[in-house]
């Protein structure tokens, strides 16, 4: 799972499944958009104007086995 923000567009994009092709997005709610693959599985999120929504100086993971990579 990949977390990638946009400061650009304040968008959050939350990418479930690497390297499938989204075929279907829908919007769930104001400004959250789902992206599905061929065989609608969710495989990523959007999160518009992510910052006014939540709290992005701050991720907390719960025994999860997490590799941490940040990307500048």
């Amino acid at each position: 799972m990949k977390l990638n923000y946009y400061p650009d567009t304040d968008s959050l994009y939350i990418e479930l499944v690497e390297k499938k092709t989204s075929v279907d997005s829908r919007e769930i709610s104001e400004g959250i958009v789902i992206d599905l693959d061929s065989e609608g599985n969710i495989i990523g999120f959007d999160i518009d104007n992510a910052s006014k929504k939540i709290n992005l100086s701050e991720l907390i993971t719960n025994k999860l086995p997490v590799i941490t990579q940040t990307i500048k």
